[in-house]
């Protein structure tokens, strides 16, 4: 068996990361479980085959299936007495990870189908790869990760969204787009385009779930780091202007003056 652990005390701050692959050819009737795991898990069978059981379902799978472990679910598999599977696996932890897989088919069944030929099984072989390396190695692995769940979206959508659950997706992409673009000069309306609808009903939705309206959320994200700047940095108020982005000074003096009842100046002044 080969097997990679990484453990850090701060994955709970972290959006993704790899906690954990490996590789193992299992003896006839090799079982694990039942059981509970601490983090998602997606084992991908690359010969052989055995049974999983998870959420009172038995998914009998074969060499091109994998399935996917969720946090504390009890689960339990056993490889075949005859022919007994052989598996890869990747373990992730991360406050994002049920968020990016709810947008694969793997909400809805903990198995797919993506083939004894995939891209995604390439992935696994670069993951251990990666594994051991000897520097630099979370890196590396943290970006196949990425990879690979951009492909499980790609490959495997889920495509039984409820309205609720689109409306929900909407918005946790606007928030996603303002949290890492607030630096930029952009417009609202390009969040709109991205998601392919109606900037008015972008507009509703986002106050409607969130409480305030995305104008006034971007303004508290820009103000709220221009603060940091002013009390931690020496940069220029042009330079803060623009590092959180206003290419005007000026009016990013104005609209600071009106969220804070001070001009930048004096903030950083009474920080000191």
């Amino acid at each position: 068996m080969t097997d990679f652990h990484y453990s850090n005390d701060f994955t709970r701050n972290i959006d993704a990361m790899v906690y954990t692959c490996g590789y193992e050819d299992c003896k006839p009737s090799h079982s694990y479980g039942p059981a509970i795991r601490s983090g998602y898990m997606i084992h991908y069978i690359l010969k052989g085959k055995g049974f999983f059981k998870c959420q009172d379902k038995i998914y009998r799978l074969h060499a091109g299936d994998a399935f996917c472990i969720y946090p504390n679910e009890r689960i339990y598999y056993e490889a075949d007495v005859k022919d007994p599977w052989s598996y890869s696996w990747i373990g992730m932890q991360g406050i994002k990870i049920r968020q990016y897989l709810e947008r694969t088919s793997l909400y809805n069944t903990r198995c797919i189908h993506p083939g004894e030929d995939s891209e995604l099984l390439r992935c696994h072989e670069r993951m251990l790869e990666a594994s051991m390396l000897s520097e630099n190695k979370d890196l590396r692995m943290n970006s196949i990760l990425y990879e690979y769940l951009y492909l499980l979206t790609q490959k495997f959508p889920r495509e039984d969204l409820s309205p609720q659950e689109k409306q929900n997706y909407y918005v946790q992409e606007a928030l996603r787009y303002l949290e890492t673009h607030y630096e930029e000069n952009f417009s609202l309306q390009d969040i709109s385009l991205q998601l392919n609808i109606e900037r008015s009903y972008l507009y509703r939705l986002f106050k409607s779930f969130v409480g305030v309206s995305m104008k006034d959320y971007l303004l508290d994200l820009r103000i709220t780091r221009a603060c940091s700047l002013l009390s931690e940095t020496g940069l220029s108020i042009s330079d803060i202007s623009r590092s959180v982005g206003y290419e005007d000074p000026l009016y990013f003096s104005k609209l600071f003056k009106k969220k804070k009842d001070c001009s930048p100046s004096q903030y950083r002044q009474r920080s000191k």
